[in-house]
């Protein structure tokens, strides 16, 4: 059987993104001190550390370790700068007081928005060679696809890029839903401007044809076509919520590089609420660091355990079992 498992390309790129984010770490450090000879000398006490630990974790699922203490000391104390707050005590009084703003913020500053186009790229090839046609010979029209935690929408962008590819061809309509619970990225999203260091991975002919460069080489930054802006809905979604506001005949849900985040009871509760918006075989495609948690939830592993597949499909799932890239 041939199956998923990352290229040396796309592991050596991991190495660089862990590598920068050591440093981004350091900085972090740094920036702490720096805050604590400035502005202010107040430090988290344990009591404060387990408190808010915990208010994240009921609030967004993230499960803050001991050894993210300097990370949510550098936000917290990058939230009283903001809000020109000295004593720690008093800006938790404000965010645990339910001050809906400043929560949303504190969130914004505390999630991890790391994401790249093209980012795990067996997933879109799995999306181009499998997906999309098995759909295409059902004989519907249109597709829907929802791309949780989306972050800035980059990977809702490639989901953009492969789609109008396939659907020029076929003659079919898609949709993209892109969530998240940061409002800044989703911000980012909205405007479909990027970084010109993130345009990399983006393959030169999906370059030429959906991505904008500046003629002004100062402006180092790079934009996505219209055509596909108008095609991707971004909306602030917290998957810690009950109930998804969301359809539920979702083609496929993108659920990549988030689940890492949570405790494995958390992880269960997600999946489970991810699959009621799966169509009877839809694909729910996860991170290549993550897998399926808990059972009972109706969802068949085609080939590796980055890609499932709801209910009963035999014919699509031994296309699939016996036709997935190898990534050696």
């Amino acid at each position: 059987m041939r199956v998923f498992a990352p290229n040396r390309r796309e592991q050596a790129r991991n190495v660089m993104k862990w590598s920068r984010f050591a440093v981004e770490v350091r900085n972090e450090e740094q920036q702490a001190g720096h805050m604590h000879a400035g502005l202010t000398q107040d430090i988290l006490s344990d009591a404060v550390f387990q408190r808010l630990a915990a208010f994240i974790h009921a609030y967004c699922g993230i499960h803050i370790t001991p050894q993210k203490r300097v990370m949510v000391e550098t936000r917290v104390h990058r939230r009283m700068v903001a809000l020109g707050i000295s004593r720690i005590d008093d800006y938790c009084a404000l965010l645990f007081g339910g001050d809906g703003e400043e929560v949303v913020a504190f969130i914004n500053d505390i999630t991890t928005n790391k994401t790249d186009f093209f980012r795990e790229p067996a997933h879109f090839d799995f999306l181009a060679e499998h997906i999309l046609p098995s759909i295409a010979r059902s004989g519907r029209h249109a597709i829907k696809i929802w791309s949780a935690a989306s972050s800035t929408g980059a990977g809702a962008y490639t989901c953009a890029m492969v789609l109008e590819d396939f659907c020029r061809r076929c003659r079919m309509d898609y949709s993209i839903l892109a969530t998240d619970i940061c409002t800044d990225v989703l911000q980012t999203g909205l405007s479909g401007r990027y970084p010109l260091s993130m345009i990399g991975p983006i393959p030169e002919r999906q370059r030429k044809r959906y991505v904008m460069v500046p003629r002004d080489p100062q402006r180092k930054e790079f934009r996505i076509v219209p055509e596909l802006r108008q095609k991707v809905m971004f909306r602030r979604l917290n998957l810690m919520d009950e109930d998804y506001p969301v359809a539920t005949d979702f083609d496929v849900i993108f659920c990549r590089n988030i689940l890492i985040y949570f405790d494995h009871a958390t992880q269960a509760h997600v999946l489970a609420k991810l699959c009621r918006h799966l169509r009877e075989g839809g694909y729910l495609i996860l991170g290549h660091s993550e897998t399926r948690r808990g059972s009972g939830l109706g969802l068949r592993s085609l080939g590796h355990d980055t890609i499932y597949q709801r209910g009963e499909q035999p014919a699509a799932c031994e296309m699939a079992h016996t036709s997935l890239p190898s990534r050696d």
